[in-house]
């Protein structure tokens, strides 16, 4: 990655240009950058959300208008910028009492745990999941929304700090997957009745544990590969371990129309409201993408990370 200089041009139609005031951090960035999920053209820029201002609007452009605040998440990848020319149509405007890099640092994260709480396995009060990487930014997230539907929350985090981060977020029961078997210690947890679905963005080094989870008839959640592709495996497999379920979802899917995108965004909103906390713990100037990046790598940081042009 380096820092250089591009003109960006002026809306079209049904276009925004947007000033942006702070870009989130995700492990999907990791993935653009590294090729495992292709960019649409070399070179390119990376990054999914960000938040920012409206400096300018393209014809038909009815929605927004100059000053307004708004953020997006799960477009094109591109947010690495002080500037972007936006389709008006993906973005969401930013309610009152929420800032600008709380925004950035939420709109990703934030909406990706909707959809996987909410919609691709409603948790319903009295559940116990187990959700991986519990001190990331999604997991930091997760714990709490949990805990506000009324679910029991076991999560799986790389250190004793990341465990007491884990649960002063709503985490019940953590385990440090360095130490102990998080397939011995989720069966003792649950009396040996495993749980109805893993939350799994980790990938290759806790496939098969994950599904050794689960109970009869449970939903393999793979939302993310930060150890690297799970391997391939035989559908045989699912019968053996119970008449399992296993999607990979993503949020494009989830936010392709813009009702979806406007209902996701809003439920958000309101978890925020109601005191869902979203924490900023790094921010890095834009041009130190690249340290970014290996901190994120190497496991560094915990909840959300910012870059600030």
């Amino acid at each position: 990655m380096r820092w250089e200089e591009i003109d960006v041009g002026e809306p079209g139609a049904g276009e925004v240009l947007l000033k942006q005031t702070a870009v989130g951090l995700n492990f999907i960035d990791v993935y653009h950058r590294s090729g495992a999920y292709k960019l649409p053209q070399l070179p390119g820029s990376i990054g999914m959300e960000a938040a920012g201002v409206v400096e300018a609007v393209g014809p038909g452009v009815t929605e927004f208008k100059p000053g307004d605040r708004v953020a997006y998440a799960g477009y094109a990848p591109g947010a690495y910028t002080e500037r972007r020319i936006m389709p008006d149509h993906r973005l969401v405007p930013v309610p009152d009492g929420i800032e600008d890099n709380q925004a950035a640092a939420m709109m990703l994260q934030g909406m990706t745990t909707e959809y996987l709480l909410c919609r691709t396995y409603p948790v319903k009060a009295g559940e116990t999941v187990l959700f991986h990487a519990a001190a990331g930014g999604v997991g930091l997230i997760a714990c709490q929304w949990l805990k506000k539907i009324g679910a029991t929350v076991i999560g799986t985090v790389g250190s004793d700090e990341k465990a007491e981060l884990a649960k002063a977020h709503g985490c019940d029961h953590t385990i440090v997957y360095s130490r102990e078997n998080f397939v011995e210690r989720v069966k003792e947890i649950t009396d040996g009745k495993g749980v109805p679905v893993v939350y799994d963005s980790v990938g290759k080094d806790t496939w098969e544990g994950s599904l050794d989870c689960l109970q009869q008839r449970g939903l393999m959640v793979s939302f993310g590969a930060a150890s690297g592709t799970p391997p391939d495996f035989s559908v045989n497999t699912l019968q053996f371990k119970g008449s399992l379920y296993v999607t990979r979802p993503t949020m494009l899917h989830y936010v392709a129309e813009r009702s979806d995108l406007l209902k996701s965004a809003k439920t958000l909103f309101e978890m925020v409201r109601n005191g869902l906390k979203v924490e900023v713990n790094q921010s890095y100037a834009l041009k130190d993408a690249a340290q970014a990046h290996r901190d994120l790598e190497a496991r560094k940081t915990t909840g959300s990370t910012i870059l600030l042009p």
